[in-house]
Protein backbone atom coordinates (compact mmCIF):
# COMPACT_ATOMS: atom_id res chain seq x y z
CA UNK A 1 0.00 0.00 0.00
CA UNK A 2 0.99 3.62 -0.48
CA UNK A 3 0.56 6.54 1.93
CA UNK A 4 -0.55 9.88 0.43
CA UNK A 5 0.89 13.09 1.90
CA UNK A 6 -0.25 16.62 0.94
CA UNK A 7 2.71 18.36 -0.68
CA UNK A 8 3.64 21.38 -2.79
CA UNK A 9 6.66 21.27 -5.07
CA UNK A 10 8.18 24.74 -5.35
CA UNK A 11 11.20 26.52 -6.70
CA UNK A 12 12.67 28.82 -4.11
CA UNK A 13 15.47 31.01 -5.44
CA UNK A 14 17.97 28.72 -7.17
CA UNK A 15 16.78 25.59 -5.33
CA UNK A 16 13.77 23.31 -5.56
CA UNK A 17 12.05 21.33 -2.84
CA UNK A 18 8.98 19.76 -1.31
CA UNK A 19 6.93 21.96 1.06
CA UNK A 20 4.82 20.33 3.79
CA UNK A 21 2.53 21.45 6.60
CA UNK A 22 4.02 20.21 9.87
CA UNK A 23 0.74 18.44 10.74
CA UNK A 24 1.05 16.23 7.63
CA UNK A 25 4.36 14.64 8.65
CA UNK A 26 5.15 12.33 11.57
CA UNK A 27 6.08 14.22 14.74
CA UNK A 28 8.80 11.74 15.70
CA UNK A 29 12.05 12.80 14.06
CA UNK A 30 13.43 9.41 13.01
CA UNK A 31 10.11 8.42 11.45
CA UNK A 32 9.75 11.82 9.74
CA UNK A 33 13.22 11.48 8.25
CA UNK A 34 12.43 7.96 7.03
CA UNK A 35 9.34 9.33 5.27
CA UNK A 36 11.28 12.18 3.65
CA UNK A 37 13.96 9.80 2.38
CA UNK A 38 11.16 7.85 0.68
CA UNK A 39 9.65 11.07 -0.70
CA UNK A 40 12.93 12.09 -2.33
CA UNK A 41 14.08 8.60 -3.31
CA UNK A 42 17.23 8.57 -1.21
CA UNK A 43 19.67 6.95 -0.96
CA UNK A 44 20.16 6.67 -4.72
CA UNK A 45 22.39 8.74 -7.00
CA UNK A 46 19.48 9.27 -9.42
CA UNK A 47 16.70 9.40 -6.79
CA UNK A 48 14.77 7.46 -9.39
CA UNK A 49 12.15 6.20 -6.91
CA UNK A 50 11.24 9.64 -5.56
CA UNK A 51 10.69 13.28 -6.48
CA UNK A 52 14.26 14.42 -5.77
CA UNK A 53 16.29 15.86 -8.63
CA UNK A 54 19.54 13.92 -8.00
CA UNK A 55 21.37 17.02 -6.75
CA UNK A 56 21.65 18.67 -3.33
CA UNK A 57 19.96 21.80 -4.72
CA UNK A 58 16.86 19.81 -5.71
CA UNK A 59 16.66 17.47 -2.71
CA UNK A 60 15.34 19.90 -0.12
CA UNK A 61 12.34 20.08 2.20
CA UNK A 62 10.47 22.88 3.97
CA UNK A 63 8.28 21.98 6.95
CA UNK A 64 5.96 24.90 7.78
CA UNK A 65 3.47 25.42 10.57
CA UNK A 66 1.95 27.95 12.97
CA UNK A 67 4.49 30.11 14.79
CA UNK A 68 5.77 28.90 18.15
CA UNK A 69 7.11 32.33 19.14
CA UNK A 70 5.18 35.61 19.47
CA UNK A 71 7.32 37.67 17.08
CA UNK A 72 6.69 35.41 14.07
CA UNK A 73 3.81 34.44 11.78
CA UNK A 74 5.01 30.94 10.89
CA UNK A 75 7.67 28.39 11.76
CA UNK A 76 9.94 27.10 8.97
CA UNK A 77 12.18 24.07 9.42
CA UNK A 78 14.59 23.37 6.58
CA UNK A 79 15.74 19.81 5.96
CA UNK A 80 18.45 18.75 3.51
CA UNK A 81 17.84 15.24 2.22
CA UNK A 82 21.16 13.74 1.16
CA UNK A 83 20.98 12.26 -2.32
CA UNK A 84 23.16 9.16 -2.04
CA UNK A 85 22.99 8.48 1.71
CA UNK A 86 20.15 7.74 4.11
CA UNK A 87 20.62 11.07 5.86
CA UNK A 88 18.41 14.07 6.58
CA UNK A 89 20.13 17.15 8.04
CA UNK A 90 18.68 20.07 9.98
CA UNK A 91 22.12 21.61 10.63
CA UNK A 92 21.56 24.69 8.47
CA UNK A 93 19.04 27.13 7.07
CA UNK A 94 18.32 27.49 3.37
CA UNK A 95 17.63 31.03 2.22
CA UNK A 96 16.60 29.89 -1.25
CA UNK A 97 13.88 27.51 -0.06
CA UNK A 98 12.96 30.31 2.38
CA UNK A 99 11.78 32.36 -0.61
CA UNK A 100 8.84 30.00 -1.09
CA UNK A 101 7.77 29.93 2.57
CA UNK A 102 5.87 33.23 2.53
CA UNK A 103 3.84 32.40 -0.60
CA UNK A 104 3.11 28.89 0.73
CA UNK A 105 2.01 30.25 4.12
CA UNK A 106 -0.41 32.71 2.49
CA UNK A 107 -1.86 30.15 0.09
CA UNK A 108 -2.32 27.61 2.88
CA UNK A 109 -4.13 29.98 5.24
CA UNK A 110 -1.41 30.52 7.85
CA UNK A 111 -1.07 34.22 6.93
CA UNK A 112 -3.73 36.54 5.49
CA UNK A 113 -2.84 38.62 2.44
CA UNK A 114 -2.85 42.36 3.17
CA UNK A 115 -2.41 44.97 0.48
CA UNK A 116 -0.15 44.92 -2.55
CA UNK A 117 2.64 43.32 -0.52
CA UNK A 118 2.22 41.07 2.53
CA UNK A 119 5.09 40.86 5.03
CA UNK A 120 5.51 37.36 6.47
CA UNK A 121 7.63 37.05 9.61
CA UNK A 122 9.30 33.65 9.44
CA UNK A 123 10.83 31.88 12.42
CA UNK A 124 13.73 29.90 10.95
CA UNK A 125 13.63 26.99 13.38
CA UNK A 126 17.08 25.64 12.45
CA UNK A 127 18.80 28.70 13.92
CA UNK A 128 16.04 30.32 16.02
CA UNK A 129 16.24 33.51 13.96
CA UNK A 130 13.76 35.72 12.10
CA UNK A 131 13.46 36.65 8.43
CA UNK A 132 10.78 38.87 6.92
CA UNK A 133 9.64 37.98 3.40
CA UNK A 134 7.71 40.67 1.52
CA UNK A 135 5.38 38.71 -0.76
CA UNK A 136 3.54 40.38 -3.68
CA UNK A 137 -0.20 39.94 -3.10
CA UNK A 138 -2.13 42.24 -5.47
CA UNK A 139 -5.85 41.54 -5.28
CA UNK A 140 -5.38 39.46 -2.15
CA UNK A 141 -3.57 36.57 -3.89
CA UNK A 142 0.08 35.60 -4.26
CA UNK A 143 1.58 36.87 -7.52
CA UNK A 144 4.35 34.68 -8.91
CA UNK A 145 4.86 36.40 -12.27
CA UNK A 146 6.94 39.56 -12.57
CA UNK A 147 10.04 41.23 -13.93
CA UNK A 148 12.66 40.28 -11.33
CA UNK A 149 15.58 38.22 -12.60
CA UNK A 150 18.03 36.29 -10.44
CA UNK A 151 21.12 34.58 -11.80
CA UNK A 152 20.84 30.81 -11.81
CA UNK A 153 17.13 30.85 -12.74
CA UNK A 154 15.86 31.25 -16.33
CA UNK A 155 13.27 33.91 -17.08
CA UNK A 156 11.72 36.36 -14.64
CA UNK A 157 9.30 36.25 -11.72
CA UNK A 158 7.83 38.45 -9.00
CA UNK A 159 10.40 39.88 -6.60
CA UNK A 160 10.32 38.73 -2.98
CA UNK A 161 12.39 41.02 -0.76
CA UNK A 162 13.80 39.25 2.29
CA UNK A 163 15.21 40.93 5.40
CA UNK A 164 17.34 38.94 7.83
CA UNK A 165 17.05 40.55 11.23
CA UNK A 166 19.10 38.57 13.72
CA UNK A 167 21.11 35.90 11.95
CA UNK A 168 24.65 36.82 13.06
CA UNK A 169 26.08 33.86 14.94
CA UNK A 170 22.80 31.94 14.69
CA UNK A 171 24.50 28.57 14.14
CA UNK A 172 27.89 29.05 15.79
CA UNK A 173 27.09 31.50 18.59
CA UNK A 174 29.06 34.45 17.23
CA UNK A 175 29.78 36.21 13.96
CA UNK A 176 33.41 35.05 14.00
CA UNK A 177 33.14 31.75 15.87
CA UNK A 178 36.86 31.04 16.22
CA UNK A 179 37.27 34.38 17.99
CA UNK A 180 39.37 35.82 15.16
CA UNK A 181 38.68 37.45 11.81
CA UNK A 182 41.67 35.64 10.32
CA UNK A 183 43.12 32.23 11.22
CA UNK A 184 45.97 30.28 9.68
CA UNK A 185 45.35 26.53 9.46
CA UNK A 186 47.57 24.00 7.71
CA UNK A 187 49.46 26.85 6.09
CA UNK A 188 46.31 28.46 4.66
CA UNK A 189 44.66 31.75 5.70
CA UNK A 190 40.96 31.29 6.47
CA UNK A 191 38.08 33.41 7.71
CA UNK A 192 35.37 31.53 9.58
CA UNK A 193 32.11 33.49 9.69
CA UNK A 194 28.45 32.89 10.51
CA UNK A 195 25.96 35.53 9.43
CA UNK A 196 23.13 33.08 8.89
CA UNK A 197 25.29 30.34 7.36
CA UNK A 198 28.58 28.96 8.73
CA UNK A 199 31.15 29.57 5.99
CA UNK A 200 34.91 29.15 5.71
CA UNK A 201 36.39 31.60 3.22
CA UNK A 202 39.63 30.69 1.45
CA UNK A 203 41.69 32.14 -1.40
CA UNK A 204 41.43 29.99 -4.51
CA UNK A 205 45.06 30.83 -5.30
CA UNK A 206 46.19 29.09 -2.10
CA UNK A 207 44.96 25.85 -3.68
CA UNK A 208 46.53 26.47 -7.08
CA UNK A 209 43.24 27.58 -8.62
CA UNK A 210 42.22 30.74 -10.47
CA UNK A 211 38.73 30.64 -8.97
CA UNK A 212 37.24 30.75 -12.48
CA UNK A 213 36.96 26.96 -12.79
CA UNK A 214 33.56 25.39 -13.39
CA UNK A 215 31.90 23.45 -10.59
CA UNK A 216 32.55 20.25 -12.53
CA UNK A 217 36.26 20.98 -12.85
CA UNK A 218 36.55 21.54 -9.11
CA UNK A 219 34.51 18.44 -8.25
CA UNK A 220 36.75 16.35 -10.51
CA UNK A 221 39.92 17.38 -8.67
CA UNK A 222 40.35 14.80 -5.87
CA UNK A 223 43.42 16.53 -4.42
CA UNK A 224 41.54 19.82 -4.04
CA UNK A 225 38.48 18.10 -2.60
CA UNK A 226 40.63 16.26 -0.10
CA UNK A 227 42.39 19.43 1.09
CA UNK A 228 39.13 21.35 1.39
CA UNK A 229 37.45 18.54 3.31
CA UNK A 230 40.44 18.19 5.66
CA UNK A 231 40.16 21.87 6.52
CA UNK A 232 36.40 21.59 6.96
CA UNK A 233 36.73 18.71 9.41
CA UNK A 234 39.41 20.53 11.38
CA UNK A 235 37.54 23.84 11.52
CA UNK A 236 34.13 22.41 12.41
CA UNK A 237 34.92 22.04 16.13
CA UNK A 238 36.67 25.43 16.21
CA UNK A 239 33.47 26.97 14.84
CA UNK A 240 31.46 25.39 17.69
CA UNK A 241 29.82 22.97 15.26
CA UNK A 242 31.33 19.82 16.74
CA UNK A 243 32.23 16.88 14.52
CA UNK A 244 31.04 17.89 11.05
CA UNK A 245 31.84 14.62 9.30
CA UNK A 246 28.16 13.93 8.70
CA UNK A 247 27.02 17.57 8.61
CA UNK A 248 26.37 19.88 5.67
CA UNK A 249 28.09 22.82 7.37
CA UNK A 250 30.34 24.69 7.27
CA UNK A 251 30.27 25.58 3.59
CA UNK A 252 33.73 26.07 2.07
CA UNK A 253 34.00 29.06 -0.26
CA UNK A 254 36.96 29.72 -2.55
CA UNK A 255 37.27 33.38 -3.47
CA UNK A 256 39.14 35.12 -6.27
CA UNK A 257 39.22 38.53 -8.00
CA UNK A 258 35.91 39.54 -9.64
CA UNK A 259 35.31 38.93 -13.32
CA UNK A 260 32.25 41.11 -13.96
CA UNK A 261 32.38 44.13 -11.67
CA UNK A 262 31.45 42.45 -8.38
CA UNK A 263 33.41 42.67 -5.16
CA UNK A 264 34.80 39.15 -5.56
CA UNK A 265 34.20 35.83 -7.29
CA UNK A 266 33.17 32.63 -5.47
CA UNK A 267 33.07 28.85 -5.78
CA UNK A 268 31.32 27.12 -2.89
CA UNK A 269 31.53 23.50 -1.72
CA UNK A 270 28.15 22.58 -0.14
CA UNK A 271 30.10 20.73 1.27
CA UNK A 272 31.05 17.98 -1.20
CA UNK A 273 29.41 19.15 -4.39
CA UNK A 274 30.16 22.61 -5.81
CA UNK A 275 27.20 25.00 -5.96
CA UNK A 276 26.08 26.08 -9.43
CA UNK A 277 25.53 29.53 -7.90
CA UNK A 278 25.82 30.36 -4.18
CA UNK A 279 23.40 29.86 -1.32
CA UNK A 280 21.43 32.85 -0.06
CA UNK A 281 22.78 32.85 3.47
CA UNK A 282 26.18 31.75 2.22
CA UNK A 283 26.25 34.90 0.09
CA UNK A 284 25.21 36.96 3.11
CA UNK A 285 28.08 35.54 5.16
CA UNK A 286 30.59 36.17 2.35
CA UNK A 287 29.33 39.74 1.87
CA UNK A 288 29.67 40.34 5.60
CA UNK A 289 33.26 39.15 5.53
CA UNK A 290 33.97 41.62 2.72
CA UNK A 291 33.33 44.53 5.10
CA UNK A 292 35.15 42.96 8.08
CA UNK A 293 38.64 44.51 8.32
CA UNK A 294 41.44 41.95 8.09
CA UNK A 295 39.37 39.04 6.79
CA UNK A 296 40.45 36.99 3.78
CA UNK A 297 37.51 38.44 1.83
CA UNK A 298 38.18 42.06 2.85
CA UNK A 299 41.82 41.75 1.82
CA UNK A 300 40.79 40.63 -1.66
CA UNK A 301 37.80 42.96 -2.04
CA UNK A 302 39.76 45.99 -0.89
CA UNK A 303 36.75 47.61 0.79
CA UNK A 304 37.12 50.18 3.55
CA UNK A 305 35.27 49.69 6.83
CA UNK A 306 32.41 52.17 7.09
CA UNK A 307 29.09 52.34 8.92
CA UNK A 308 25.87 52.39 6.93
CA UNK A 309 24.21 50.43 4.13
CA UNK A 310 25.99 49.30 1.00
CA UNK A 311 25.17 46.98 -1.89
CA UNK A 312 27.62 44.17 -2.61
CA UNK A 313 27.56 41.98 -5.72
CA UNK A 314 28.95 38.52 -4.97
CA UNK A 315 29.90 36.71 -8.19
CA UNK A 316 29.31 32.96 -8.60
CA UNK A 317 29.47 30.41 -11.47
CA UNK A 318 26.20 31.54 -13.10
CA UNK A 319 26.20 35.27 -12.40
CA UNK A 320 26.11 37.33 -9.23
CA UNK A 321 24.14 37.69 -6.02
CA UNK A 322 23.35 41.16 -4.67
CA UNK A 323 23.34 41.56 -0.89
CA UNK A 324 22.51 44.80 0.95
CA UNK A 325 24.54 45.07 4.16
CA UNK A 326 23.87 47.62 6.90
CA UNK A 327 26.66 47.54 9.47
CA UNK A 328 28.13 49.66 12.24
CA UNK A 329 31.93 49.87 12.03
CA UNK A 330 33.69 50.47 15.33
CA UNK A 331 37.45 50.52 15.00
CA UNK A 332 38.46 47.09 13.75
CA UNK A 333 35.12 45.43 14.44
CA UNK A 334 31.69 45.47 12.80
CA UNK A 335 28.15 44.93 14.05
CA UNK A 336 25.54 43.77 11.56
CA UNK A 337 22.26 45.68 11.75
CA UNK A 338 20.51 44.25 8.70
CA UNK A 339 21.10 41.97 5.72
CA UNK A 340 18.68 42.02 2.80
CA UNK A 341 18.32 40.57 -0.68
CA UNK A 342 15.88 39.77 -3.47
CA UNK A 343 14.69 36.27 -4.38
CA UNK A 344 11.91 34.81 -6.50
CA UNK A 345 9.81 31.67 -6.15
CA UNK A 346 7.36 29.65 -8.20
CA UNK A 347 4.75 27.06 -7.32
CA UNK A 348 5.33 24.05 -9.57
CA UNK A 349 2.90 21.38 -8.37
CA UNK A 350 0.39 20.89 -5.57
CA UNK A 351 -1.23 17.62 -4.65
CA UNK A 352 -0.12 14.45 -2.89
CA UNK A 353 3.21 12.67 -2.84
CA UNK A 354 3.11 8.92 -2.22
CA UNK A 355 5.44 6.81 -0.09
CA UNK A 356 5.34 3.11 0.83
CA UNK A 357 3.09 2.61 3.85
CA UNK A 358 5.89 0.88 5.76
CA UNK A 359 7.93 4.11 5.57
CA UNK A 360 5.21 5.89 7.50
CA UNK A 361 4.63 3.10 10.01
CA UNK A 362 8.32 2.53 10.65
CA UNK A 363 7.88 -1.19 10.07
Amino acid sequence: MLKAIPCTLMRGGTSKGAYFHVRDLPAERALRDRVLLAVMGSPDARQIDGVGGAHPLTSKVAVIGPATRPDADVDYLFLQVVVDKAEVSDAQNCGNILAGVGPWAIENGLVSASGLTTPVRIHMVNTASIAVAHVPTPGGAVEYEGDARIDGVPGTAAAIDIDFLDVAGSSCGSLFPTGAVLDRVNGVDVTCIDNGMPVVILRASDFGKTGNETPEELENDPVLRGRVEQLRLELGPRMKLGDVTRKTVPKMTLISPPLAGGVLNTRTFIPHRVHEAIGVLGAVSVATACVAPGSVAAQLAGLTAASGARQLDIEHPTGFFTVVMDVVADGGTIRVQRSALVRTARKLMRGEVFVPAHSWSGA
